[in-house]
C-alpha cells in the first residue's frame, strides 16, 4: 500500500491546494495522512474549530488521518527548530512513499517556511516530494497537471464547504480556476486530446521522483 503524507501550513491549505489528488490516492488505496503545522484558533470554551473543520473534510475525502502540530500562526520564523523537529516525528511515524507540501515561492512566510523544512526533511526520510500551487505562490511552472472528473471537483466543493469559520473561501472562485488554471501550462492541441470529462485541474510540480525498473520478464 502507498501511503501519502500531506504537510500544510494551516487548515484548510491542503483541500485548497489538491482535494481532488487527495480523493483520487484515496479511492485507488493509498493510505491518506493530512498534518498542519498549525492548528488554528481556539476559542474561548476550549474548542479549536478549525480542527474539526478539517477533520470533517478529511473524512469526505478518505484521509485516513488528520493530525496537527502547536505552532503559533504567523510565527514560523521563531519556531523553526521545533518546526523541523516536528516533521521529523511525523515522517518517522508515518513512513511516507510520497510527500506533498506548499511550493518554496510563496507570498505567506508560513507557506515558504513549511516548503523548505520540508523539503529538508522529505529528501532525507522519503522517495518522492512534490510541491502544491497554493493561492500565494509565486512563479509556479507545473510538471504535474492532474486532470480530474466532476465527482473529484464536487467532493473538493464538499470538502472546503466543512471550513464554515473560514468565510474568504469562495468555491466560485476554486471552480473557475479548476477550469482554466492549467490552460496557460497546457496547449490547446494537447488539451483537445484529453479524454471525456477530464474538466477540472490542480497543479503540481516534482521536486523528487525516484523510479525502480520492474524484473524483466
Amino acid at each position: 500500500m502507498t501511503t501519502v503524507l500531506v504537510v500544510g501550513a494551516h487548515p484548510d491549505d491542503p483541500e485548497i491546494a489538491m482535494a481532488m489528488r487527495m480523493r483520487w490516492h484515496a479511492l485507488n488505496g493509498a493510505r491518506v495522512r493530512v498534518h498542519c503545522l498549525t492548528a488554528g484558533a481556539v476559542d474561548p470554551d476550549g474548542t479549536a474549530p478549525r480542527q474539526e473543520e478539517s477533520r470533517a473534510a478529511g473524512r469526505l475525502l478518505g484521509v485516513d488521518e488528520y493530525t496537527f502540530s502547536d505552532v503559533p500562526d504567523t510565527r514560523f520564523v521563531e519556531h523553526r527548530g521545533e518546526i523541523n523537529a516536528e516533521l521529523f516525528r511525523v515522517f518517522r511515524e508515518t513512513h511516507p512513499d510520497v510527500v506533498y507540501t506548499h511550493f518554496p515561492n510563496d507570498q505567506h512566510l508560513d507557506h515558504s517556511i513549511t516548503a523548505q523544512e520540508v523539503t529538508t526533511v522529505a529528501l532525507r526520510e522519503a522517495n518522492n516530494l512534490t510541491y502544491f500551487r497554493s493561492p500565494y505562490s509565486t512563479n509556479f511552472e507545473p510538471t504535474n497537471v492532474f486532470m480530474a472528473t466532476q465527482e473529484l471537483l464536487d467532493t473538493k466543493e464538499a470538502a472546503l464547504k466543512c471550513f464554515a469559520s473560514q468565510r474568504q473561501l469562495d468555491m466560485q472562485v476554486f471552480r473557475k480556476l479548476a477550469e482554466v488554471g492549467y490552460r496557460q501550462h497546457v496547449h490547446h492541441r494537447v488539451v483537445e486530446r484529453f479524454p471525456p470529462g477530464s474538466t477540472y485541474a490542480e497543479l503540481f510540480r516534482t521536486a523528487r521522483q525516484i523510479e525502480f525498473a520492474a524484473p524483466a520478464n
